[in-house]
């Protein structure tokens, strides 16, 4: 069983295609979802697993459901009240968030005692993994979680507990991993294995032929760790160089219209568009045709950093070259000069030179986009990780058991 914040999230694409292999090759997962999903729009491939989801109930319903597990099980939900009390109480408002994300596992108790999991998954090692632990306690199950980011970097609830318990600890990139041995527990390199999040290889097609050459694409949300403002910087000093290009952003987030202010404050309403969000299909129509595909990745000021983005694993594996920074784990998916290019963070002028030698250059851009989806079929294939991962989590089992 996966636990999940909100499921479906665009943002979270490797969580669709991860469950999608796993019931592909046989595995019976069911989704429990902390909150609905904030967006009005299902990819098709979401859509196929909603049968296997349940999500929040109307307050009389889950408040009558919570306190017949209680009545049920009072010791165990005490001692899994008191563990999440005991490890966030300096921080009120995770406690509350904490409980009351307990609250929406106790209310499908029931359904999960009759699915009776042989482990409990969770993405992210914030919310979802604290409801993981907690119902694993619940119901003497074995429970494991994947941590990305800002669950690491920013919003850690019990991590040290958390890998001391978890039956299956896995994260993204061995920068992680690093981070978290210095910073959060010794234990980590012992316990942690890394599990890439990936595309499906076979399911996008390599085109590094007949591209615009003057078309450059990124996609993410609209957030200050994503560094659209770095880009935007830099596209203004390639058009004061009288460099051609156009360039479209896809997403949609909290920096939408400082985003555009800034588009018009450099005057360039006519080169770059914030395109929103877009299917799928959209998206890998735009990503067959661009030159380029840019991302400008950096550490938000709050610590918050991008782990490996799924969307630069795409362009790569479509035959689009890429562009990004030196951040958090990015240069274990690209290698400068081999399979794309990176710079240093917040450098504008780094990142307009790269552009420039891309949009310049074709004869580059072909060689990097042919090693570059070499690194994808290799690495970050995600029917390859996630039946990696499905192998741990059989092991985890089986030693629990």
């Amino acid at each position: 069983m996966y636990v999940v914040s909100a499921f479906t999230c665009w943002s979270e694409t490797f969580i669709v295609r991860e469950i999608s292999t796993l019931i592909e090759d046989g595995v019976d997962v069911r989704i429990l979802s902390l909150k609905h999903s904030p967006e009005g729009l299902v990819q098709t491939d979401a859509a196929a697993l909603l049968g296997r989801l349940k999500t929040p109930q109307a307050v009389p319903v889950a408040a009558r459901r919570v306190v017949g597990a209680v009545v049920r099980q009072p010791l165990k939900v005490f001692g899994a009240v008191a563990g999440i009390v005991g490890g966030t109480w300096r921080q009120p408002d995770v406690m509350l968030k904490s409980l009351a994300a307990f609250a929406r596992g106790l209310e499908h108790m029931e359904w999960l005692k009759s699915f009776d999991p042989e482990l409990i998954h969770s993405h992210w090692a914030n919310y979802p993994s604290t409801v993981a632990w907690a119902l694993g306690r619940m119901l003497g199950r074995p429970f494991g979680f994947t941590s990305h980011a800002h669950d690491i970097f920013v919003n850690r609830h019990l991590l040290d507990r958390k890998l001391e318990d978890a039956a299956l600890a896995i994260t993204i990139s061995r920068h992680n991993i690093e981070w978290l041995d210095r910073h959060v527990s010794r234990r980590a390199h012992q316990k942690m294995q890394v599990v890439h999040c990936g595309v499906y290889v076979d399911d996008i097609a390599w085109q590094p032929d007949g591209r615009s050459d003057d078309l450059i694409v990124s996609t993410g949300r609209l957030h200050p760790i994503k560094g659209f403002d770095t880009l935007i910087n830099a596209l203004a000093l390639l058009r004061d160089r009288g460099t051609r290009f156009r360039c479209r952003v896809i997403g949609d987030g909290p920096l939408r219209a400082e985003l555009q202010a800034l588009i018009e404050r450099h005057g360039l309403q006519d080169q770059v568009q914030l395109a929103g969000a877009q299917p799928q299909e959209v998206v890998r129509q735009w990503l067959d045709e661009a030159a380029v595909f840019a991302l400008p990745c950096q550490i938000a000021d709050d610590g918050g950093r991008d782990g490996i983005p799924v969307a630069l694993m795409e362009a790569m594996a479509s035959g689009c070259p890429v562009l990004s920074c030196r951040t958090s784990g990015i240069p274990e998916l690209i290698s400068d000069g081999t399979n794309g290019l990176l710079v240093a963070e917040r450098d504008p002028a780094a990142f307009a030179h790269a552009l420039e030698r891309l949009l310049s250059d074709a004869t580059l851009r072909r060689r990097l986009a042919t090693d570059a989806r070499e690194q994808i079929e290799q690495q970050f294939d995600a029917r390859k990780e996630a039946r990696k991962l499905h192998q741990l989590m059989m092991k985890a089992a089986s030693d629990v058991a």
